[in-house]
């Protein structure tokens, strides 16, 4: 009897666990990008993303290494470096009324002094495009694609930015590490994370 009772039990255990994985959902796979020509105007019009880094630059005998915080909210870009040349932190802001720093008004001589100060002219209008791995849309640009169908060499206003490697995020692929240069000037940039809401 006991024998009888305990194949009874067995059996209706093997009859639910069969009618679990008959049921059971099938498992969701990671979303796949975009192709190149949907991803790219997807990623020109993203207006909130924002990642935490280092930079690196370069240009003759100059140089500084910082870590950097960039946060983008539609036209308004705003830039942490933390370290370069040693001097502490700074706070870029760029706005539709002008480049800023520390909180300053914008002012017509902001771009030279931050040259100076800095040792290298930061295109931040275009950078904000780059750092996603996609052109400016408002310039002229040469675009050379992976294997991957990403974008493996941007050539735009003089600048070259080659992207050496793409990070998966949250289904998609962005930079994690890139290199923007012009006339020996050389700004190496890497991203230990991103957060970019799809």
């Amino acid at each position: 009897v006991r024998d009888f009772w305990f194949r009874v039990v067995v059996l209706q255990a093997s009859v639910l666990l069969g009618a679990c994985a008959a049921t059971r959902p099938p498992a969701v796979s990671a979303m796949a990008p975009l192709a190149w020509d949907l991803r790219m105007p997807a990623l020109q019009q993203a207006v909130q993303w924002s990642l935490d880094g280092r930079a690196a630059a370069s240009a003759g005998k100059q140089g500084w290494q910082a870590s950097i915080v960039w946060r983008q909210q539609g036209s308004n870009t705003e830039l942490h470096l933390a370290g370069p040349l040693g001097i502490g932190a700074s706070v870029l802001r760029l706005t539709p009324d002008g480049l800023s720093v520390d909180g300053a008004p914008p002012r017509s001589d902001v771009i030279e002094a931050l040259r100076d100060r800095l040792g290298v002219e930061l295109p931040l209008a275009s950078l904000r495009y780059w750092l996603l791995g996609v052109p400016d849309p408002g310039n002229e640009s040469t675009i050379t694609r992976n294997a991957q169908d990403r974008a493996q060499q941007l050539l735009q206003s003089g600048w070259t930015i080659d992207v050496d490697r793409y990070v998966p995020v949250d289904g998609d692929w962005l930079p994690g590490q890139l290199a923007v240069q012009r006339e020996g000037i050389r700004v190496r940039i890497a991203v230990d994370h991103w957060d970019f809401p799809r």
